[in-house]
């Protein structure tokens, strides 16, 4: 008994938190009807695929897929690089004040995020890059929940087999690429997808720091869905999906890395 009020607690929850996705596929499967009906109409009826032609005759959804898939590779894989050199260091390294320079990398968390954005407009601006592709990643490179998903995972590989490259030896960097990278791949993999994420629906900072929208990514470029005085929820709808979709299969496919990733050093 006891089993199936959990199953049932957790279909529940599982509902509750998938429903605001579904109501979006609904309504962008809806040409008529109403939208915001309490209780809300959960079926479409007919089923049409036109709010998603309209979306695509409406914007250049090629060139913002485009713009979103170069910003999320290169910011991907140079936030991967930057947070496995960090904190292999603050794992494995021994020199003064090292735990002194985690904590203060950890405190930072609790600034809200938006304080850095005057910062790092005018830090862009003096480095002549506003408006390019490298202003919208550069500043979330160095993630601090990256170098403390990755610290962790280096503090779990046993000390032996550190000692036994030494002796061959082997140096820091030999050890960090050939010994320590291969064994964190599921940590690797886990902040892979929140950064994949975060990029992939990057709003507020593109819509800032970009002057030319042909340059804005996907998720900004579906503001142009919304005009000055009104706009077409379903459209609004279909474009969301259409942005969420490749969030969904990149996690279907790397999720059995996520759960090992995201328990690394848990044992500790």
């Amino acid at each position: 008994m006891r089993k199936v009020a959990i199953y049932a607690a957790l279909i529940a929850i599982a509902i509750f938190m998938t429903f605001p996705f579904l109501w979006t596929l609904l309504v962008s499967l809806k040409t008529r009807g109403p939208i915001f009906s309490i209780p809300p109409d959960l079926w479409p009826s007919p089923l049409s695929l036109a709010n998603y032609v309209g979306v695509w005759e409406t914007l250049p959804l090629p060139r913002y897929i485009l713009n979103s898939l170069q910003i999320t590779f290169i910011g991907v894989s140079l936030t991967l690089l930057i947070c496995s050199l960090a904190a292999y260091p603050l794992a494995r390294l021994q020199f003064p004040g090292k735990n002194l320079v985690f904590y203060a990398i950890i405190a930072t968390l609790m600034l809200p995020e938006h304080i850095g954005l005057i910062v790092n407009f005018i830090t862009l601006t003096k480095l002549r890059i506003v408006d390019t592709f490298a202003s919208v990643y550069l500043p979330s490179l160095a993630s601090i929940f990256g170098i403390f998903l990755l610290r962790q995972a280096y503090l779990s590989i046993p000390q032996e087999l550190e000692d036994a490259a030494r002796i061959d030896g082997a140096g820091d960097m030999v050890i960090w690429w050939r010994i320590m990278l291969p064994l964190i791949t599921p940590a690797l993999a886990t902040l892979a997808i929140f950064q994949f994420v975060a990029f992939w629906n990057s709003f507020l900072w593109p819509i800032i720091i970009l002057k030319t929208p042909d340059k804005y990514p996907l998720a900004a470029g579906l503001l142009y869905l919304r005009g000055l005085f009104a706009h077409n929820t379903r459209l609004i709808a279909a474009g969301t999906v259409i942005a969420t979709v490749p969030i969904i299969i990149v996690f279907l496919f790397t999720q059995r890395y996520f759960m090992r990733g995201i328990t690394a050093g848990a044992i500790r």
